[in-house]
């Protein structure tokens, strides 16, 4: 099998509880709830995506096997840490990162992080599980590691998610136009509500990916 590829570069984790973690992020090609494509944006089902999923043209893009994925993930890692950090992310990786490709990168003790809107299941042996909830669909990985809610959301709202078994809840001010008033609702949100702390992408404030 193979996988289709975005990008693939090491950074810092800029958001959530991993924030300052070095990773070498894989954004996987393709999501279940918009092309990708600017002409079908105002019709998809999550219409607010700020990223680029769309094609394997981006840096290190392209279709890898399980084991021209890993070999180039470790070219890209750069730290010192001796433990190789992964994000695997999207678009919606679950499309394609399967229970094959997670054992085959669990074999060489990489750590994974995979971050989903939480329509499909993961597989098993993943180390950390981040949802980010968006309307119109139906949670079925209703439990892990952290829960990020992109706020504010017409028809979606925070409360929904509390009963599930995530052991971090974060709120994160939606990327828009409207940005400083979705900062201060979300700090608002938080304040009223210490159950939720505040994530800022912090990758954007510092200029870097």
């Amino acid at each position: 099998m193979s996988y289709r590829i975005k990008e693939i570069y090491f950074t810092q984790q800029g958001e959530g509880r991993n924030t300052g973690m070095d990773a070498v992020f894989v954004r996987f090609s393709g999501c279940n709830l918009w092309s990708g494509k600017e002409k079908h944006r105002a019709k998809a089902i999550c219409s607010f995506c700020d990223t680029d999923f769309n094609g394997i043209d981006g840096i290190n893009g392209g279709e890898y096997t399980k084991e021209s994925l890993l070999s180039k993930i470790e070219s890209l890692w750069l730290s010192e840490n001796k433990t190789i950090n992964v994000v695997l992310t999207g678009g919606e990786p679950l499309l394609q990162a399967d229970q094959t490709l997670v054992d085959h990168l669990k074999s060489s003790n990489i750590y994974i992080a995979i971050e989903t809107n939480g329509t499909i299941k993961a597989p098993s042996g993943i180390d950390w599980v981040c949802v980010s909830p968006k309307p119109n669909t139906k949670i079925v990985q209703d439990h892990g590691h952290e829960l990020k809610f992109i706020y504010p959301q017409d028809s979606l709202h925070p409360d929904e998610f509390e009963s599930l078994a995530f052991d971090n809840l974060f709120i994160q001010p939606m990327d828009s136009v409207n940005y400083i008033e979705n900062l201060n609702l979300a700090l608002e949100y938080c304040m009223a509500n210490p159950k939720w702390q505040l994530s800022l992408q912090t990758h954007k404030i510092l200029g870097i990916r």
